[in-house]
């Protein structure tokens, strides 16, 4: 299949990824490539090339949308190159388009293409995104949830045809049986108010275990005022880790912090925590209660410091081969990647122009 892939601008395509968006687009593109499709992605500047990148806009101008230095100029230059791409695409041979921003223009314009659009939604319901997604009129646009917890989000809005929960490279995320001595704990994110790092060190600093912490530094002047000021000799900043790095860091943990303040739509990083060994002590926000269970992490109340403290000293006593267990029943990206190429499939076998790729698309997925 000739697959194009529309991202989020704000931020590259590539590692180290600035979030679990990025990392999840990144993974979707990859595995689609080497299992024989055509895809092409459509992203900021410095994204990985070895995507099939067209570059659709300047990564540093886009990613300034919604700060006080941007003003208007970041909204619209964000609008012009969506407004451009779709218009581009009209006129383009894909068999089909996997909008994967979090922008209003590719739903409210899907009507407009030539093939089908599958949308994936990746957040809860936001002024903008619902407003383009109730305009949305095309009869071969498809919404995929991530989690049902988000599939619940968005039910007021508009029906979700799928629920295909993401997934993770289990084979870059090791697994490890033992920690580091002495043990502690690990939170990483982008360091931003709705990840909660400075609930994860407030409750660290009750359990008296050390924390390790490690993400870009996205909101200066919440790390200024929230973050710093908690620094102990029992902190330890790690910096923005490659993939690699963060695995090992990850694997050395007793036990992962995960501390959102916003209902997760998935939780990548609560997937990669469990594939590397690593037990998860984490608010039941969003689709979080759905990955974890009892023998491989521990649930607290939503923004409790106490009872996150609770949470962390009864996951650390948990199996480690329990948690890769978890990961790979439930996170597996070959599962994801599957679905999302079945999805493809149907919507071409019902697409009245495309009956001759509906085939050529059956027949590459038999032979795969």
């Amino acid at each position: 299949m000739r697959i194009g892939v529309i991202a989020h601008l704000k931020y590259p395509i590539a590692e180290p990824f600035a979030g679990g968006l990025e990392m999840h687009t990144h993974l979707l593109c990859q595995q689609l490539r080497k299992k024989g499709h055509a895809v092409t992605l459509f992203a900021a500047t410095h994204s990985d090339p070895a995507l099939g990148l067209e570059a659709v806009c300047d990564q540093t101008e886009i990613s300034k949308v919604g700060t006080a230095e941007a003003g208007d100029v970041a909204f619209f230059k964000e609008h012009h190159a969506y407004l451009s791409l779709m218009g581009r695409l009209r006129r383009s041979a894909f068999d089909i388009i996997h909008n994967n921003s979090l922008h209003y223009l590719p739903v409210s314009m899907a009507e407009t293409l030539p093939m089908p659009m599958v949308t994936t939604l990746h957040t809860p319901p936001f002024c903008w995104l619902e407003s383009g997604i109730r305009e949305a009129r095309a009869p071969m646009a498809r919404f995929v949830s991530v989690s049902e917890a988000m599939r619940r989000q968005w039910s007021h809005v508009r029906p979700i045809d799928r629920v295909i929960p993401n997934g993770i490279d289990l084979q870059r995320f090791a697994w490890r049986d033992r920690v580091d001595e002495p043990p502690h704990l690990v939170w990483f994110g982008r360091i931003v108010p709705e990840k909660g790092l400075h609930l994860a060190l407030d409750a660290a600093a009750r359990t008296g275990i050390p924390l390790r912490f490690a993400g870009p530094i996205l909101d200066e002047a919440y790390f200024a005022a929230e973050i710093a000021p908690r620094l102990t000799s029992n902190t330890l900043y790690l910096g923005h880790l490659d993939h690699d790095a963060l695995s090992r860091e990850i694997g050395k943990a007793a036990a992962f912090v995960c501390t959102p303040r916003w209902d997760e739509p998935y939780g990548l990083v609560v997937a990669e925590a469990l594939a590397c060994g690593t037990p998860v002590a984490a608010f039941a926000r969003g689709a979080i209660p759905d990955i974890l269970t009892g023998d491989c992490g521990a649930l607290a109340r939503a923004d409790d410091v106490e009872d996150l403290a609770r949470a962390i000293m009864e996951a650390i006593g948990l199996s480690r081969s329990a948690c890769r267990a978890r990961a790979e029943a439930a996170c597996d990206m070959r599962r994801m990647v599957d679905a999302y190429e079945q999805l493809y499939v149907e919507l071409l076998e019902t697409h009245p122009a495309s009956v001759v790729r509906a085939n050529d698309a059956v027949e590459h997925r038999l032979i795969a």
